[in-house]
């Protein structure tokens, strides 16, 4: 599914100040897999906004929290939350409930060495404690399917690696399929120069696209992604034409802010794959937040053709339509788009981009309608609080106006729209200490704002005075 919202609002990232004792400077020094605090400007993807890749102001195009401008796909390896400690990652958060059953046995008397792989009809699939690894790892057709069920289904990534680990051994270290499974382990683990060590090795010994990506996952964890489109580049010298690697450097241009250079590689995709829905649907983003609603229009029919149906697309083709001024089709697309919602967030989000659809038609009343429909769907929806708060400061209601914003800048300390809308609030009603303030966070939030940068010199300029 891919995601895109109203070129209205942003958000930013804040990175506080570290205060390391000797203990923690020895501790990161011994560390494999500590980085550098302040990385160079374009080497790192935690500060994408370095980037000398002519990306788009925040202004126009909205941000993740983490600083990156919102991407036309969402892709499932940046959405998934990741186990933050090695007793999260050993834990095994799934189980077999749904297995299928055995359905006949072939005696009422069972061998004790086949007694681990029949299941109970409450109980898993195989008992995993009862298995006697070193057996299995000496027979590799069984060893590789039993390593596919541990780690994929069961998610018991501490037997999984014992499994690798004992077969890998038997194979006496030749065959670059365990150590590429060894290195999915560490990787689970969060072990990334493990990982990289095993990615290597089997690169050495059988050169394959897939070792190459998990390799390039590793540089992303490591927040070095220019050594990733490295990478990805000598693996496209060997594998000219590869969708995948020329995808993923698309993908690592558009996390660093480099809208332009990601656009190009993702052309360069569609000519290889001219059915590659993430692609076509990024360019359209691209598109859309470079003020070509009409162009972007043309990906998203395209997807549409191609047999794409859900709340996303419509949701999208309703926005592009509304700013390309082809009103006919901008309400049919949201109803569509409302249709298909699978959640409330989904729901929330098209009520919400309705909503700026009616500030344009200059239907106040609708659009206070809308994003008040937008919080009941998603109680946590920032922008439409921020939203809320200037139509209600255009009907006189400060008190409201304020306490809305305090909400969304509460709920999104990272977006610099609620934090420059208190400034404004608190310097019209003569408050303004709270509005330096906030026009402090707002300018830590988005240091280009020209508006905040005024409003702080006009108040710069009265406390000079005073």
């Amino acid at each position: 599914a891919w995601n895109l919202k109203t070129r209205a609002l942003t958000e930013m990232v804040y990175v506080d100040e570290i205060d390391m004792d000797q203990e923690g400077i020895a501790e990161m020094i011994l560390d494999e897999n500590a980085i550098a605090q302040v990385a160079r400007p374009g080497t790192s993807l935690k500060l994408p906004g370095t980037s000398q890749g002519g990306g788009p102001s925040p202004a126009v195009r909205p941000v993740t929290q983490s600083g990156r401008p919102i991407t036309g796909f969402v892709r499932p390896s940046t959405q998934s939350g990741r186990p933050s400690t090695m007793e999260q990652a050993i834990r095994t958060p799934r189980t077999a409930l749904t297995a299928r059953p055995i359905t006949s046995a072939s005696g009422g008397y069972i061998r004790l060495g086949t007694a681990s792989m029949l299941t109970n009809p409450d109980g898993p699939f195989i008992n995993l404690s009862r298995l006697n690894l070193t057996k299995y790892a000496q027979k590799p057709k069984l060893a590789k399917a039993l390593f596919e069920y541990i780690f994929h289904h069961e998610n018991d990534v501490k037997n999984a690696l014992d499994l690798a680990a004992l077969a890998t051994e038997h194979a006496q270290f030749k065959d670059w399929w365990w150590k590429v499974q060894i290195g999915k382990c560490y990787y689970r683990l969060g072990l990334y120069r493990e990982a990289e060590k095993q990615f290597k090795s089997a690169l050495k010994q059988q050169d394959m696209v897939d070792t190459i990506l998990y390799l390039a996952k590793v540089y992303v964890r490591l927040d070095q992604p220019v050594t990733a489109l490295n990478l990805f580049k000598q693996g496209l010298e060997r594998f000219p034409g590869e969708v995948t690697l020329i995808c993923g450097i698309a993908r690592i241009y558009e996390e660093m802010n480099n809208i332009s250079s990601a656009a190009e590689y993702y052309k360069d995709v569609l000519k290889q794959d001219n059915t590659h829905v993430e692609a076509i649907a990024c360019i359209g983003s691209n598109h859309f937040y470079s003020d070509q609603p009409e162009i972007a229009l043309r990906f998203y029919r395209r997807l549409l053709q191609m047999g794409v149906y859900n709340c996303q697309l419509f949701n999208n083709l309703g926005l592009c339509c509304f700013y390309a001024q082809q009103y006919d089709m901008t309400l049919s697309s949201f109803e569509r788009a409302l249709f298909l919602a699978e959640n409330e967030e989904e729901t929330a989000d098209v009520w919400y981009n309705l909503g700026h659809v009616a500030v344009g038609i200059g239907d106040l009343n609708l659009a206070y309608q809308c994003f008040k429909l937008t919080l009941v769907n998603n109680n946590d929806y920032a922008e439409a609080y921020n939203n809320l708060a200037v139509l209600e400061m255009r009907k006189g209601h400060t008190e409201q106006a304020r306490a809305l914003l305090q909400t969304a800048s509460s709920l999104a300390p990272h977006m610099y729209e609620p934090h420059f809308n208190i400034a404004i609030l608190s310097e019209k009603v003569g408050d303004l200490q709270r509005s330096y303030t906030a026009a402090q966070k707002s300018e830590e939030a988005f240091p280009g704002h020209v508006d905040t940068q005024q409003l702080l010199k006009q108040l710069k300029e009265h406390f000079a005075m005073l």
